[in-house]
């Protein structure tokens, strides 16, 4: 039997080793990052995550020479499967677009906003052996992360993808939709429902304005405010504190993360909606390559039964919406609100081991005994 997290991994470390190998010293004091589980100082800042245009922490594409950039690729592409590198290659590229959408006009007090070449990559420690590495890329609406542990890949969450446009003019009356299966088959699914378990999957007739979690390190039932979205001294958002979902009072509390998963479970589903349901988790958990992916989990009944489907805002197409499937091991969220509906946050979560941080602790607590 092939040990397919140990392959991924040594696939990382090799990409990672290359890429560190073509870095100079002043690249490198930027580019590395102490070991995962070093100290609080170095863990709090390789789990600190964002998917604004901030700055995510690590060497980006203008400090590197574009043989560099093939480099980070590949890197990349060492964590994803050739779907996911696809969709992140085009979230990417859509800050051209995006540009161009707002008229070149955006000023946000740097040479230049919407930039593709804003997109940083840092590493963790040092690739390969047993000791524990990672690494971490991100900008606009990307946010990968990655811990190996003995060789193997431990942890590839939180992974975020988001797109804005949502959906974009291609040539022909062909559109380009990097998410469009992850908006459609949820909406299908919740109109799918028969009535009462309609009225119990959606949660507020209104949407959040972003994912309920937002950037938090850790999931837990509290109100991230607007401005922790970004890295500080980077933008002041307007209406820095209010929270990044924008509801308040019961509005925040009917869409609230609560340890027992709120909406509809998928033991209540039919075989069609089943299928509708696991589908929808491949849209998230197929990021990764085969072999990482926990999607096979999902093959087991029991474990479908326990996903939560809930939902907010119009089921209607076209109009603000947000969702979130849970369950054990699990949290997906998405939203479409802004932009007329055509700007999508889609992120994919463990809350047991985001960042990798139980798979880090049993690491220590067998290698370096107090």
């Amino acid at each position: 039997m092939t040990d397919a997290a140990g392959e991924v991994g040594s696939r990382m470390a090799e990409a990672a080793q290359a890429w560190l190998d073509s870095l100079d010293a002043d690249q490198r004091t930027v580019a590395v990052g102490p070991a995962p589980g070093a100290d609080g100082v170095a863990e709090a800042e390789r789990t600190r995550w964002f998917y604004t245009p901030t700055d995510h922490g690590g060497l980006t594409f203008h400090q590197q020479r574009p043989a560099q950039h093939r480099l980070v690729m590949r890197l990349v592409a060492s964590g994803l499967s050739e779907a996911g590198y696809t969709t992140v290659a085009t979230v990417l590229g859509l800050e051209n677009v995006l540009d161009r959408v707002e008229s070149f006009s955006v000023n946000w007090g740097r040479e230049r906003t919407r930039d593709p070449g804003m997109y940083y990559l840092r590493v963790f420690g040092e690739p390969g052996g047993r000791r524990p590495w990672g690494w971490r890329f991100g900008g606009h609406h990307v946010s990968l992360n990655n811990l190996v542990v003995d060789g193997r890949v431990a942890a590839t969450t939180p992974c975020f993808l988001g797109a804005d446009p949502a959906v974009s003019p291609l040539l022909g009356g062909a559109t380009l939709r990097p998410l469009g299966s992850a908006e459609e088959l949820a909406r299908e699914l919740v109109r799918s429902l028969r009535p009462e378990l309609a009225a119990r999957a959606v949660l507020l007739a209104r949407a959040p304005n972003d994912i309920v979690a937002g950037n938090s390190t850790r999931i837990h039932d509290r109100v991230v405010k607007r401005r922790e979205l970004w890295r500080p001294g980077q933008h002041t958002p307007d209406r820095a504190e209010d929270p990044a979902t924008g509801l308040d009072g019961t509005d925040q509390r009917a869409v609230a993360l609560t340890p027992m998963p709120k909406g509809v479970p998928g033991a209540e589903l039919d075989a069609a909606q089943r299928e509708l349901l696991r589908a929808l988790l491949g849209t998230y958990l197929d990021r990764v390559p085969a072999g990482v992916s926990p999607l096979p989990r999902y093959d087991d009944p029991a474990a479908l039964d326990a996903v939560h489907l809930a939902w907010a805002g119009s089921t209607a197409a076209g109009e603000p919406h947000y969702y979130r499937l849970q369950g054990p091991r699990l949290l997906v969220e998405w939203t479409n609100i802004h932009r007329g509906v055509n700007h999508a946050h889609a992120v994919w979560r463990d809350p047991e081991t985001d960042f990798g941080g139980d798979v880090l602790a049993a690491h220590h607590a067998a290698h370096h005994p107090r």
